[in-house]
């Protein structure tokens, strides 16, 4: 007859140290904890009006697209917070021997990581924002050089959003201050260059404006169009001509000159 040796059914109970169990028990409760934070915070972010603030941006769109929206993401990532802390903390309690220092590192370095990777998202998302606010703004203004706007209030807001990112993740600040500083240089320069002509419009508008050579409803020759003034502002003078209306940047009708046509 073999001989088979019988253990008690909680035998492996008693062998397994009393600390993994509470490490095991730790990093359950940050799952359940992980789940709370995520509805909580989606429904936080709702009730904000968050999603509606943000409809339409580019991130939302692209997030759309993965059946997903900008606050799941936002939401998840804080439930992913949570679990992922509960693990040290877990670690630390069952004293595995994956190195003090490591694990003292990660800790240090994971919430740090966390609030970089929201920081860049909100940056994203402003972002996207500011550059269709600016862009509504704009809408009756129409020169082609009044695009680069947007574009760069939406690059701005997102390359400090990028700087303050890198701040939180430890790069070093006199580095991010001087790429800050190189950068609105060059988008000063950039600016003043590919805007020249709306700037030259604006205050030739001004000009315009203030001594009234023509009204709505003259008929005049403006950069060689003849037609009814239907509309003047601040950059452009718009023409009706033959069911036609043509633009006219205001720094032309300046540089052109103005013809009044007198109506025998």
């Amino acid at each position: 007859m073999g001989f088979v040796q019988q253990f008690p059914a909680d035998t492996w109970v008693r062998a397994v140290p009393p600390r993994l169990w509470i490490a095991i028990g730790i990093f359950l409760v940050g799952i359940i904890l992980g789940l709370l934070v995520i509805k909580l915070t989606r429904r936080l972010l709702e009730r904000m009006g968050i999603s509606s603030a943000i409809e339409g941006t580019a991130f939302e769109r692209t997030a759309g697209r993965f059946g997903t929206s900008t606050v799941q993401i936002v939401a998840r990532l804080s439930g992913y917070f949570v679990v992922l802390l509960s693990l040290f903390v877990a670690v630390s309690v069952a004293e595995l021997q994956f190195g003090d220092l490591f694990w003292s590192a990660a800790a240090v370095f994971l919430p740090q990581l966390f609030v970089a990777v929201v920081i860049l998202l909100i940056g994203i998302v402003v972002a996207d924002k500011v550059e269709l606010i600016v862009s509504e703004r704009l809408r009756g203004i129409k020169l082609p050089e009044i695009n680069i706007i947007p574009i760069a209030a939406k690059y701005s807001v997102l390359f400090v959003a990028i700087l303050i990112a890198l701040g939180q993740v430890g790069v070093a600040t006199l580095a991010l201050v001087v790429l800050l500083a190189a950068y609105a240089l060059a988008l000063i320069v950039f600016t003043a260059v590919a805007t020249q002509t709306f700037l030259a419009s604006g205050a030739a508008g001004v000009y315009l404006l203030l001594t009234q050579p023509y009204t709505i409803g003259d008929e005049v020759v403006l950069d060689g169009q003849q037609g009814i003034v239907c509309e003047i502002d601040l950059f452009v003078t718009r023409i009706e001509t033959d069911h036609e209306i043509h633009r006219i940047p205001n720094h032309r009708v300046v540089d052109t000159g103005i013809v009044t046509v007198q109506l025998s």
